[in-house]
C-alpha cells in the first residue's frame, strides 16, 4: 500500500521542506515532501517513469515524421500537407487537451490520471500500427486520439515530480532531467522504431504500446500517491459540483476553439485559404476563444486557465516558449525532410544525423540545472540564451546548401538547437512550478506543455502553407520558405527576451 503524503503545508512549514534540520523527535517519514520519505531506488523509479511520460512523447513525434516517406507509401499518398496531419494531428491534441488534463490531475491524483494516460497511449498505439490493414484516413484519426494520452501523461508528470520536491537544487535538476529526455526519446525511439520498421513499420508502433505497458507497471509501484487539498467527492457526488470543479463549460468551448484554429491552418496547405474547409474553421475558431475567455472571467468559479494569473512574467515566459517551439516543430520538419527528400537518406541514415541531439541535450540539461539552480542565473537570461539557440540552429539549417558534407551546417546546428529545447522548457516549467499553490501544479504544468505541443502543430501548420505558396516545382524552395518563417519566429522570441531583460534591469534599478 502507498502512503498518502499532504503536501498542502502552508509557509510555516518550509523550513523544514528547505532543508533545515528537524527536531530530533521529528521523523523522516514525517516530511511533507513525499520525496524525502521514500528509498532513494524508488525515487529513482519514480522519477524514471515520469520522464518516460516525456521520452515516449518526443518519441511518438519523431516515429511518425521520420517514417512520413515510408506510411504515405503503404497508402499512396505523397502529398506533403496531407502526410503534415501525421505530425501536425499528433501534436494538436497534445497541446490541446493538456491544460485540461492538468486540471484532472489537481481533483482525481497525478498518480492516477497518468496510469490513464498511459494506458490510452498505449491503446491508441495499437490502433496506429493495425491502421495498416484499412487506409489513411483512420491512421491519422488513430494519431489524433494518439495524443490525448500524452497529453494527460505530461502535465501530471511534472505535476508529481514538482508535488514530491520541495524548491531547491534538487527540484531544478529533476526538471532539467525531464526536459533533457525530450531529444533522447526523440533520437533513440525513432532510432529504435527504425530498426524495428525495417521489417514492417507497424511494430514500431506495437514495440512503444508494449513498452507504454510496462511504465504502468512500474509507475504503479514506484509513485507515491499525493493526497489532493482539493476533493471533489468529499460531501458526496452531484454533477453540479464536479462541473464547476472541472469547468467543463470551459473545457469543452476551449478544446473546441483550439482545435478549430489548428484545424484551419493545418487544413489550408491541402485545400487552400480561399474555401469553406478553412475559412469557416478559422473564423468560428476565433469566435469561440472569445466566448471562451468570457466564460473564464465572467461565469466560471474555478476557471480552467485563470486570466487573472496571467502577469507580464508569465506572459513572457509562455510567449517566448510559443516562439522557440513553433521553430523547433518547423526546424526538425523540414531537417527531416531535406535528409529524405533532398538528399535521399533512409529513416534509419535520418537518425544517424540526428545522433548529436541526445548527447548534447543531456549537456544542455546539467548546464540548465547548474545555471537555475547553485549559480542562481534569472530565469529571463536563461530563456534569451534559449531563444538565441534556436534561432541559430534554423538559420543554419534554413541555409545549408544541398550538397554540403553533414559536418557543416547540419552537424552544428544539431548541437546548438539541444540549448533551446533544454534550456527553455526547465526554465518556463520551474518559474510556473514554483509560482502557483501546490495544489494547482497540474495547471502550472499545463500551461508549459500545452504552449510547447499546440505551437509545434500551429508552428508546422504555418510552415506548409508559406511551403505551398513558394515550392513552384522546387521542393527545396518551399522547404527553405517554411524554415525563413521559422527564423522570423525564433528572433522575435529572442527581441521580446531582450526587451523584458532591459525593462527588469530598470525595474531594479528603481527598487534600488
Amino acid at each position: 500500500m502507498d502512503e498518502k503524503y499532504d503536501t498542502s503545508a502552508g509557509e510555516g512549514d518550509r523550513s523544514v521542506a528547505d532543508g533545515e534540520e528537524m527536531a530530533p523527535q521529528q521523523s523522516r517519514v514525517e516530511s511533507i515532501w513525499p520525496a524525502e520519505n521514500i528509498s532513494r531506488p524508488r525515487e529513482y523509479l519514480m522519477v524514471f517513469v515520469a520522464c518516460m511520460a516525456q521520452f515516449c512523447t518526443q518519441s511518438s513525434f519523431t516515429i511518425a515524421l521520420y517514417h512520413l516517406s515510408v506510411i504515405g507509401r503503404s497508402f499512396g499518398v505523397t502529398n506533403p500537407g496531407q502526410l503534415a496531419w501525421l505530425v501536425a494531428g499528433y501534436s494538436l491534441t497534445v497541446g490541446t487537451f493538456i491544460l485540461f488534463s492538468g486540471r484532472l490531475g489537481d481533483a482525481f491524483g497525478y498518480k492516477r490520471m497518468l496510469l490513464i494516460g498511459l494506458s490510452w497511449f498505449s491503446l491508441w498505439s495499437v490502433v496506429v500500427g493495425l491502421s495498416v490493414y484499412s487506409n489513411f484516413v483512420l491512421i491519422v484519426f488513430a494519431r489524433v486520439f494518439q495524443g490525448i494520452g500524452p497529453a494527460i501523461c505530461l502535465p501530471n508528470a511534472l505535476a508529481i515530480l514538482g508535488s514530491v520536491y520541495p524548491p531547491g537544487h534538487r527540484k531544478a535538476m529533476v526538471f532539467a532531467c525531464f526536459g533533457a529526455v525530450a531529444p533522447i526519446g526523440g533520437v533513440v525511439g525513432a532510432a529504435v522504431a527504425a530498426a524495428i520498421s525495417l521489417a514492417w513499420w507497424p511494430w514500431a508502433w506495437w514495440a512503444l504500446s508494449i513498452w507504454l505497458v510496462v511504465l504502468i507497471v512500474l509507475g504503479y509501484i514506484a509513485i507515491p500517491d499525493v493526497s489532493r487539498k482539493v476533493d471533489i467527492f468529499a460531501d458526496g457526488y452531484s454533477v453540479r459540483k464536479l462541473t464547476e470543479e472541472l469547468d467543463l463549460p470551459g473545457a469543452v468551448i476551449g478544446v473546441i476553439s483550439l482545435v478549430l484554429f489548428n484545424f484551419a491552418w493545418n487544413q489550408a496547405p491541402i485545400v487552400g485559404w480561399a474555401t469553406p474547409e478553412t475559412i469557416v474553421p478559422l473564423v468560428l475558431g476565433i469566435v469561440i476563444f472569445g466566448l471562451f475567455a468570457w466564460v473564464e472571467i465572467k461565469v466560471a468559479t474555478k476557471p480552467l486557465l485563470p486570466f487573472d494569473a496571467i502577469n507580464g512574467q508569465v506572459g513572457f515566459v509562455l510567449g517566448t516558449v510559443a516562439c522557440g517551439w513553433a521553430t523547433f516543430g518547423i526546424w526538425i520538419l523540414y531537417l527531416v525532410l531535406i535528409l529524405q527528400e533532398i538528399r535521399g537518406l533512409s529513416p534509419l541514415q535520418t537518425v544517424a544525423y540526428s545522433a548529436p541531439l541526445p548527447i548534447f541535450g543531456a549537456i544542455a540539461a546539467i548546464v540548465t540545472g547548474r545555471l537555475l539552480g547553485p549559480l542562481q542565473v534569472r530565469p529571463a537570461v536563461v530563456m534569451t540564451l534559449a531563444l538565441a539557440a534556436f534561432t541559430i540552429g534554423v538559420i543554419l539549417i534554413a541555409t545549408v546548401p544541398p550538397n554540403q558534407i553533414y559536418w557543416g551546417q547540419i552537424f552544428v546546428c544539431t548541437i546548438i538547437i539541444p540549448f533551446g529545447m533544454d534550456m527553455s522548457f526547465p526554465a518556463a516549467t520551474l518559474i510556473l512550478s514554483n509560482a502557483v499553490k501546490r495544489e494547482h501544479q497540474g495547471v502550472g504544468a499545463s500551461l508549459v506543455n500545452t504552449v510547447v505541443n499546440y505551437s509545434i502543430s500551429l508552428g508546422v501548420g504555418f510552415a506548409n502553407t508559406i511551403e505551398i505558396y513558394v515550392n513552384h516545382g522546387d521542393k527545396l524552395a518551399g522547404y527553405r520558405g517554411g524554415l525563413y518563417f521559422g527564423v522570423g519566429l525564433s528572433s522575435l522570441g529572442f527581441i521580446i527576451c531582450l526587451l523584458f531583460l532591459v525593462r527588469e534591469h530598470f525595474t531594479q534599478r528603481k527598487v534600488q
